[in-house]
């Protein structure tokens, strides 16, 4: 009796083990079927990442194009160089502060010039844009694709911008303005001042450009109406 007893007491131990072990395996199974992305492909992934990248450039760049783009976002305003901010300082004492306004406006107007070419030379680093690239970016922060364009993008643009830039200056009267500010300020310093103009715009309107495109991106991963097609709803939504 004893013997049956503990054969019993044995059956329903091992009997229990497994019950557990088994509703354990269907948990675990159960949350990784539910956090795959809801059986999303690599195919979606990438196309949706180059379809936000797309939105994010196109809206960025238009946007800082158009007339005050630059000018009127105390974000991104181009502003006198540091070491030419004690040059701002002694003309607007002297009299002359409307020509450091005027060159002010012009270098952002050299700015928003200079955009409109910024969206081919995105365009073709999304299209470059790799499988492992879209997990990577998928992954990362809010600002993810923004660095990934940042870091194929910043070269070719910098050459492609100068130029640019240059031109956008001389139309834009802004080497002229700038020319007249430094000009009557070395009238007034025995140290001379003559940054470089060209570059020192180059840099701050890709600064400007990139901090938008964050922006239009950090919309996409955080905004559900900022996701306007089906495809981004459904990478993004997850």
């Amino acid at each position: 009796m004893k013997k049956l007893w503990l054969l019993l007491f044995s059956a329903a131990i091992t009997f229990s083990s497994q019950a557990q072990l088994g509703g354990l395996l269907k948990k675990v199974t159960g949350n990784e079927n539910k956090g795959n992305n809801s059986n999303l492909s690599t195919d979606e992934i990438a196309n949706g990442l180059k379809e936000a990248l797309n939105k994010g450039v196109s809206e960025g760049t238009t946007k800082l194009s158009a007339a005050d783009g630059f000018f009127k976002d105390a974000a991104i305003k181009i502003l006198m160089p540091a070491d030419a901010q004690k040059v701002e300082k002694t003309l607007r004492n002297v009299g002359l502060g409307q020509q450091v306004d005027d060159a002010i406006l012009t270098m952002n107007r050299a700015a928003e010039d200079a955009a409109k070419s910024a969206s081919p030379i995105f365009v073709s680093a999304i299209k470059q844009m790799s499988i492992e690239d879209a997990w990577s970016i998928l992954k990362g922060g809010d600002s993810a694709a923004t660095r990934y364009l940042r870091t194929k993008t910043t070269g070719e643009l910098t050459t492609a911008f100068k130029p640019v830039i240059e031109k956008s200056l001389e139309k834009t009267g802004a080497t002229k303005y700038w020319n007249t500010v430094f000009s009557n300020y070395n009238k007034f310093s025995l140290t001379k001042v003559n940054p470089d103009l060209s570059s020192y715009v180059t840099e701050k309107a890709l600064s400007g450009i990139f901090y938008q495109i964050a922006l239009e991106e950090m919309k996409i991963r955080k905004d559900p109406v900022a996701r306007t097609t089906d495809l981004l709803k459904k990478v993004f939504g997850n």
